[in-house]
């Protein structure tokens, strides 16, 4: 057993897999507390480096492309802090994290583990059923269905909607970039009908604004990892289904006909909502030109 115990968290590996718990101490970023301990199978893994530094060093592995839904949903723009990934390491502990480095790489050469990308994913995520509260609602998803609850202080589009659910079956993506207390953030369930839509996560039924709390925000990669690790993997898709690609439209483009049938029905909702008063005369124009980019 190679093992690693710091503030920040231990890393443990017993030959076959790497077992990562997160530390207790304040300094610990609530996501990596609430996601909790992630058991990594030596075949997910890449490679592992140790970079010393003047105070602190810092041990890094490296998973393959594919391995993990929460990098697959996180697309790297997880904070340094946050990244499970990554452990910062005492200096006068140089030592151990150069010898754990130092086992976990001689048995990805023993065992010839490939550095290519997994056609399936080799880590399962958090467990279901999940939710989190964010500035702009509740997100929750039991596995089958994901639920948005909005906030009093949603947009009043969302709020005119009512609860936003959406099946698993329903989607082919999920968009997440994270509130980095700066700039909002975002978290969208991508559908084969709104993939064709872009409007913005502060008026988008499908989305989350995320704009108030980075720590508490940072919470809904949860939900994003959870829903990725019950898509079909990337791996089955092909360029012009990805949804880390947005600007791409899904491999099953529907017909003409159906275009447009998405168009009207969704013109139809802003028209209701404009005439119910939802909606003034300036949003209506702004969200129906935003609309009609997006088609």
């Amino acid at each position: 057993m190679a093992e690693i115990i710091q503030r920040d968290g231990t890393w443990a590996f017993d030959g076959t897999t790497v077992r990562i718990t997160p530390g207790l101490h304040r300094s610990v970023p609530l996501f990596r507390q609430t996601y909790g301990e992630i058991a990594v199978p030596l075949e997910a893994v890449s490679g592992i480096v140790f970079e010393p530094e003047r105070k602190r060093g810092r041990l890094r592995m490296r998973l393959r492309e594919g391995a993990d839904p929460l990098l697959q949903a996180t697309g790297g723009r997880l904070p340094d802090a946050a990244d499970p990934y990554r452990l910062a390491v005492d200096v006068d502990r140089a030592g151990v994290a150069e010898y754990v480095a130092e086992e976990i790489r001689r048995a990805l050469l023993l065992d010839q583990i490939p550095k290519d990308p997994t056609k399936t994913y080799l880590l399962s995520g958090p467990p279901v059923p999940v939710s989190v509260r964010s500035s702009d609602g509740t997100v929750s998803f039991d596995g089958l269905q994901v639920r948005i609850d909005w906030t009093d202080t949603s947009d009043r589009v969302k709020r005119a909607t009512g609860p936003r659910i959406i099946a698993i079956t329903d989607l082919v993506g999920v968009e997440w970039l994270p509130n980095s207390g700066y700039e909002d953030g975002f978290l969208r369930f991508v559908t084969r009908e709104t993939a064709f839509s872009k409007l913005p996560p502060e008026k988008d039924p499908y989305a989350l604004d995320l704009w108030g709390s980075a720590r508490r925000d940072l919470l809904t990669a949860l939900v994003a990892t959870a829903v990725t690790a019950r898509l079909p993997h990337p791996s089955t898709r092909s360029a012009a289904d990805d949804p880390d690609r947005p600007r791409r439209l899904p491999s099953a483009i529907p017909p003409q006909a159906d275009h447009h049938d998405v168009l009207l029905r969704r013109l139809r909702e802003l028209g209701e909502l404009h005439r119910e008063g939802v909606l003034t005369d300036e949003e209506f124009a702004m969200t129906k030109a935003v609309v009609l980019r997006g088609f």
